[in-house]
């Protein structure tokens, strides 16, 4: 057996960081020795654990260092950081190290760099005469680049539980229910829109058509309107049949109103392609008097960043929406810079691409009328999420007259 030691330092305990890395030591075949534990008296007090760890062979020992660093243990001995040529465009050297998205710290020359823009599933790309480290994806890579290999070097800080419980995605960070009641539960991410606003924080909404297909895109409208949203994205999809709604009051041809089918309404969400297309986009048919509402529309008067990404079922597209997937990531990469919160609203795939580029620091809400697509996304962020199992209409209307409320009594968080 060979062995080594390492040490974990913070709220160790209520975060379930020690019990975490113990599971994944006895999970992966290893055993593990604690070599020292002190545990803090008071909520506000860290804890500290200082454990050997071993394994059969050197391989199997690296491999479970790897893991279990990235739940922020430490080895003793500190090392530099192992870097690797790309040896082509869009490739990295063999043996890369694969990124979370926690906070992240490589040593170069002895000293750290916090790697900047932490997001999960990538690289580190490490530039020494700039001193700066980058998460970087395959597109990002140019050979000769100086990519982390290994694990040596690289120090990962996990998001922790706060020591209060005065943060409602710190003690709310498990999926609500259909059966319970929300509420509350609203009332208190109302005052988490205007905490985000009043700290210059941008807020994201990310949103699939059944936005508009349940009508609440008016309850989006209204949020729009008081300032509570910096950006938007969606397909294709969600654009078109806000449109078409706007202009003959169908989304897919089922009238919102009598929730029947129109008259050849399945022509509307095509001739709706078709006047976006002829005025040149949505900010054009805006500013000409034929977009005059919507969602669209109050994105457009508000200054809201609209970011729409293509896919093999649209119709059009309506010009604006960005069909080359990877150029789609860049453009959603760019704008997520800045945002804290972040609101998915029944749009699934969109959502999980998303919430792949975000940090741990961001906090994201998750609305679905489907309980796996919530546990899906909600579950990647740990501390930092709150998954609502619900239909995003009655959703949307609550947190709407909140933000009006709020707006009217000119209250903060």
């Amino acid at each position: 057996m060979v062995s080594e030691m390492v040490e974990l330092r913070g709220h160790i305990i209520d975060s379930l960081i020690l019990p975490k890395v113990l599971d994944e030591i006895l999970t992966r075949g290893g055993n593990f020795k604690i070599d020292e534990v002190k545990i803090g008296q008071n909520r506000i007090d860290q804890s500290y654990a200082r454990v050997e760890v071993s394994a059969p062979t050197t391989e199997s020992l690296d491999e479970l260092i790897l893991r279990i660093r990235q739940h922020g243990a430490e080895i003793v001995e500190r090392k530099d950081v192992q870097l690797g040529a790309a040896p082509a465009d869009g490739v990295f050297p063999a043996d890369f190290y694969v990124t979370t998205n926690q906070q992240t710290f490589v040593r170069v020359a002895g000293k750290e760099i916090e790697v900047q823009e932490p997001m999960m599933d990538s690289a580190i790309a490490v530039d020494r005469k700039q001193r700066s480290a980058r998460t970087v994806r395959f597109y990002d890579v140019r050979k000769g680049d100086e990519i982390v290999i290994g694990h040596h070097g690289v120090r990962v800080v996990p998001l922790q539980r706060a020591t209060s419980h005065t943060d409602i995605f710190q003690f709310l960070n498990t999926n609500v229910s259909a059966e319970r009641p929300k509420l509350a539960v609203i009332k208190e991410l109302s005052r988490e829109f205007e905490r985000a606003r009043r700290d210059g924080g941008k807020i994201l909404v990310v949103a699939g058509p059944a936005l508009v297909h349940t009508g609440a895109g008016e309850h989006l409208e209204r949020i729009i309107e008081h300032g509570y949203v910096d950006r938007l994205f969606a397909g294709n999809g969600l654009a078109v049949y806000d449109v078409e709604t706007a202009l003959f009051g169908t989304s897919l041809g089922v009238s919102l109103e009598r929730g029947a089918l129109a008259d050849h309404g399945h022509e509307n969400h095509l001739r709706a392609v078709n006047v976006i297309r002829e005025a040149n986009g949505i900010a054009a048919a805006v500013t000409k008097g034929i977009l005059t509402r919507g969602i669209m529309h109050a994105c457009v008067r508000h200054n809201v960043d609209i970011v729409l990404s293509g896919s093999i079922r649209d119709d059009g597209p309506i010009p604006g929406v960005t069909t080359d997937a990877i150029e789609a990531q860049k453009i959603m990469r760019e704008k997520i810079r800045g945002v804290t919160l972040v609101v998915m609203l029944g749009s699934m795939l969109h959502s999980i691409a998303v919430a792949n580029m975000l940090s741990a620091a961001v906090k994201i809400v998750v609305v679905d009328i489907d309980p796996s697509a919530v546990s899906k996304i909600a579950s990647q962020q740990s501390f930092q999420s709150i998954g609502l199992v619900t239909d995003v209409e009655p959703f949307l209307r609550e947190l709407a007259a909140c933000l009006t409320d709020q707006a009217a009594d000119g209250t903060s968080g």
